[in-house]
């Protein structure tokens, strides 16, 4: 145990001095501004985030308002942010948190964990930052500072690495200071203990590191290995009415871009004037094939084949509806749109969406 003590010691003395504290998400500090922070740096650096987060409090200042949004609303504001079903799940979780809880964040973990997007880790922040509740966390920079301080070898998404780092986490999780202690060994994992060229030398506990001792700082965290990302196709049509309109559809609520709004999608093996002609009964006057782009997910490669396509006419059964609209470029649409749609229709428009 002294090992530990003098760890969390150490951790919060750095902190007071060397810790951030000006972060947004820190001013008036409450379960939700915790929630949505949380929620935005999962796989995203705080830089990115920060601008994010202030678009969206300004819009949704409460669980309350944000309960009441329209999803459109909601993914508008998270467009180009990524991994959109965090935005699902929180407008979700808002809903219920707004229905059965009368707008107050359950102060019982295992009531957070129930909601939609909200994991351990997740819900420890929520009550350690936002109640001042003593929970461990275990994000991405926790397990980085502890795997390398502890020695800890495997891979951490492993079961049996996870459980050893949570049962590491709790342990060293104080009973007093818990707000600060959470900020701060978040803070050293993204500042100083850093996936490369850790700054070691800045570190208040570099003295009785593992890694530092032993000079294995590169390998740890174990990383998984790597699998080469699959490729997959895809035929994009940017069409085009006379009025310089924009045809867009909206995805399924579940999968990629899921509830997003995006540009027909032509099968690869389809003509794509005819493919056009028979879904949507217009004919095609003109077709451009544009430059090709490629998307990155986290777990395939997408390539993009875009084709500008000028209609003749317009069937009167395309009309706004449900799952269908017309864009106009240029004009202040509260739309969620994925970021290489977003890019493609700059492209076409050559104005801002």
């Amino acid at each position: 145990m002294p090992v530990v003590k003098n760890f969390v010691r150490k951790l919060l003395k750095w902190y007071r001095h060397s810790g951030r504290h000006d972060l947004p998400w820190q001013q008036g500090a409450d379960a939700y501004r915790v929630w949505v922070s949380e929620i935005m740096l999962q796989q995203t650096q705080v830089t990115t985030v920060i601008p994010y987060y202030l678009r969206f409090i300004r819009r949704f200042p409460d669980v309350h308002v944000l309960a009441g949004a329209d999803i459109d609303d909601v993914l508008h504001l998270w467009s180009g942010l990524g991994y959109y079903a965090r935005a699902r799940n929180m407008h979700k979780a808002a809903r219920i948190i707004s229905g059965e809880y009368n707008d107050v964040f359950p102060v019982d973990i295992d009531a957070l964990i129930a909601l939609p997007g909200i994991g351990r880790s997740t819900a420890g922040a929520i009550l350690a930052l936002g109640r001042g509740q003593v929970h461990p966390i275990l994000d991405g920079n926790v397990k980085r500072v502890l795997t390398r301080f502890h020695g800890i070898y495997g891979w951490p998404g492993d079961k049996n690495v996870e459980e050893k780092l949570w049962a590491v986490a709790a342990q060293q999780t104080p009973k007093k200071h818990v707000a600060d202690y959470t900020q701060a060994i978040m803070d050293l994992g993204a500042t100083v203990c850093t996936r490369s060229r850790p700054a070691c030398d800045r570190c208040p506990v570099a003295a009785e590191c593992y890694a530092y001792r032993q000079g294995v700082q590169a390998d740890l965290p174990t990383r998984k290995l790597k699998k080469s990302l699959p490729v997959r196709h895809a035929i994009f049509t940017i069409i085009e009415n006379r009025r310089g309109e924009i045809l867009l559809e909206k995805r399924p609520p579940a999968g990629i871009w899921g509830g997003l709004w995006s540009l027909p999608e032509c099968p690869v093996h389809e003509d794509v004037p005819a493919w056009i002609k028979r879904q949507f009964g217009s004919t095609v006057n003109r077709l451009v094939e544009l430059s090709p782009m490629r998307h990155t997910f986290s777990h395939f490669h997408l390539d993009i084949r875009p084709y500008q396509a000028k209609l003749k006419s317009v069937d009167v059964s395309i009309r706004d509806q449900g799952d269908i609209c017309w864009y106009k470029p240029g004009l202040k649409h509260r739309l969620g749109l994925a970021a290489p749609v977003k890019k493609l229709l700059q492209e076409v428009a050559g104005v801002g969406t």
